[in-house]
């Protein structure tokens, strides 16, 4: 490990070994900070379960997960009091912003709180939530609709919430349609509209049954074409009910969750990445469908206009209206397969690269300056 510079704590949801957006996005932000001038080294509790790690970014150690609440936050203050001295602790939820506040109390160091979109949204924050997240040194927060909604809600200096938005992985890039998947689907000579998503109740915002609601009017324009919803969880029996009462159930298929090395191929597979959500913190999967050459049609309300670059890169649609919503779908599906070269380069915006140059100046103008 390294020794010089910062020494933070970072107490997260999942991180490494993690799946999901959320664990995505911890593990870009806490590899880069590892590699950021200025950082010594960082310590990562995780609170959930995750698969076995090989490897770790050099600088970094990550301990086992304690899934008990009260457990957690014993072992989140054991770990600060014996891994002493502490200069930041980095909260990556929310929720957990009391019990990373009160550590900072004790130790008398900073918070840098990270903010993702729904627990901001759906979850009106209590007032040991709100006054936890006041005390932060620095929030940020994936998108200026995170942005947006936090200080809405809690009484923090505006200088003191910036935007971190996602990244994309490298191995997200075009490429020619992938045979095996072909076969897989049956989707030879078909079009092929796809969302990837968690299948869960709590997060039916995401639109799949808005796509399934207009799929008979997108059929009688593009009749050869099939709805791809990858991903699983307890919303996928709704869903398939709603095709059957649409009529659509044989045009819509559900692969389930995949291994994360087939999805580049998924998504090379799809005409049309399209997610009409109406809650979406950020949307990393409209990074990772436009770095491999999709088109993409997000909504316009909520985080995918950042990732949209507010229609830049992409459809940004109401995504409540499904006349405008089967316009988009159409057009996309008319477009030519090679997918404009130049919106790939734009999406460079959202490269790791670029997101651990920006973490860089958070840190050395918030962090290291005080060290």
């Amino acid at each position: 490990m390294k020794t010089p510079g910062l020494r933070v704590l970072a107490l997260v949801t999942e991180a490494f070994g993690g799946r999901g957006g959320i664990a995505q996005y911890n593990r870009d932000f806490l590899g880069a900070l590892a590699r950021c001038d200025g950082v010594g080294d960082v310590t990562v509790l995780p609170r959930f379960s995750a698969r076995l790690v090989s490897a770790l970014p050099p600088g970094m150690r990550q301990l086992r997960p304690v899934e008990s609440k009260v457990g957690y936050a014993l072992s989140a203050l054991w770990t600060a009091l014996t891994m002493e001295p502490i200069d930041v602790v980095f909260c990556g939820h929310l929720l957990m912003a009391p019990l990373a506040a009160g550590i900072c109390k004790v130790l008398n160091v900073p918070l840098w709180l990270q903010v993702h979109g729904a627990e901001v949204f759906w979850h009106q924050p209590s007032t040991l939530e709100r006054r936890s997240v006041e005390t932060a040194l620095m929030v940020t927060a994936v998108s200026r609709y995170t942005r947006r909604h936090l200080l809405q809600r809690v009484g923090i200096e505006p200088a003191r919430v910036k935007v971190l938005s996602n990244t994309v992985d490298s191995q997200y890039r075009p490429g020619p349609k992938p045979n095996y998947l072909f076969d897989r689907h049956a989707a030879s000579g078909k079009k092929v509209i796809m969302t990837v998503s968690r299948l869960s109740q709590f997060d039916s915002y995401k639109g799949h049954d808005r796509v399934i609601r207009i799929l008979p009017r997108l059929l009688e324009q593009h009749p050869e074409t099939i709805y791809l919803i990858v991903g699983d969880g307890e919303d996928r029996s709704r869903l398939e009910k709603l095709a059957l009462e649409y009529g659509v159930a044989k045009k819509v298929q559900f692969p389930g969750l995949i291994p994360p090395d087939e999805l580049p191929d998924y998504f090379r597979l799809a005409d049309v990445f399209v997610m009409p959500s109406t809650g979406e913190g950020f949307g990393i999967v409209f990074l990772e469908a436009m770095a491999a050459g999709v088109h993409v049609i997000g909504g316009n309300r909520d985080g995918s206009a950042d990732a949209l670059a507010d229609g830049e890169l992409g459809w940004a649609v109401d995504p409540d209206d499904e006349h405008e919503l089967t316009s988009a779908i159409s057009a996309a599906l008319s477009a030519p397969a090679n997918f404009d070269p130049a919106k790939v380069n734009r999406a460079g915006r959202f490269s790791y690269q670029a997101f651990a140059k920006h973490l860089q100046t958070l840190v050395e103008s918030n962090f290291t300056a005080r060290h």
